[in-house]
């Protein structure tokens, strides 16, 4: 069981967010406020609309807020310079997305090890620290296989481990089970669970799904672009009612 501490890794404050349209502006995120400590497990979950995917960018440093504060580690995102901003997607944070976005030419192991190209790392470390994750998600017999060469669900894994190949604090995990069937979802939600409950790793998820949100052990609900609910899990995982 990870130790939380009384630091927030994510804080984030009276944010709002609206796009310009040729009708005008359209708000997404209307006074969104929460915080996510260190080895906490987090799901976000919301209708088609609800604000979820918009808050996911604003959360990876994808997109900025039009207002409100958003803290990251204690450090004003709005205050970076593209560098920093860069230096926080590659180092600070790691994204999993529905799809796997693997290199279709490149072993897993290259696959894995790319995030470490951008930071310099010479290649025998690279393929060390590669097959350091593609061990932690049991794929360490696979290093050399191309992605077409395994399922589905093991794809997603080794995106996974190149989620975690620069060790962030912080795994963002957008519709990770979107395109697997409901065995290999189960599969993968028991990784997550096993990352954030053996390393520490803090786990903010964002899902439709209330069986995949069911896995974590806290719950933040966004509808029309609020939070209508932010505590424990339910206990019942198919009606997803607060707890």
């Amino acid at each position: 069981m990870a130790i939380l501490t009384t630091q927030p890794v994510i804080r984030i404050a009276h944010l709002f967010k609206e796009y310009l349209t040729d009708a005008g502006a359209v708000p997404v995120l209307k006074d969104v406020s929460f915080t996510v400590m260190p080895g906490e497990f987090v799901a976000i979950m919301g209708a088609s609309g609800s604000g979820k995917s918009t808050l996911m960018n604003i959360l990876g440093c994808l997109d900025v807020p039009t207002s409100g504060t958003y803290l990251l580690n204690d450090s004003d995102v709005s205050a970076q310079n593209p560098d920093q901003l860069a230096h926080l997607r590659n180092e600070v944070i790691g994204f999993v997305f529905q799809g796997f976005n693997l290199l279709p030419r490149a072993n897993l192991a290259d696959n894995v090890a790319l995030p470490l190209i951008y930071r310099g790392i010479n290649r025998t470390e690279r393929l060390a620290r590669a097959s350091e994750m593609l061990e932690k998600v049991g794929l360490s017999a696979h290093l050399n296989y191309r992605p077409n060469q395994i399922s589905g669900g093991q794809q997603q894994r080794v995106a996974i481990a190149r989620a975690l190949v620069n060790r962030p604090r912080l795994l963002l995990a957008d519709e990770p089970t979107g395109n697997l069937d409901t065995h290999t979802s189960q599969e993968i939600m028991a990784l997550f669970s096993e990352l954030n409950r053996r390393e520490g790793i803090t786990i903010v998820l964002i899902t439709h799904e209330p069986d995949i949100a069911a896995c974590a052990n806290r719950l933040v609900r966004l509808a029309d672009g609020i939070v209508i609910y932010d505590g424990a899990m339910a206990l019942s995982s198919s009606s997803m009612e607060p707890a």
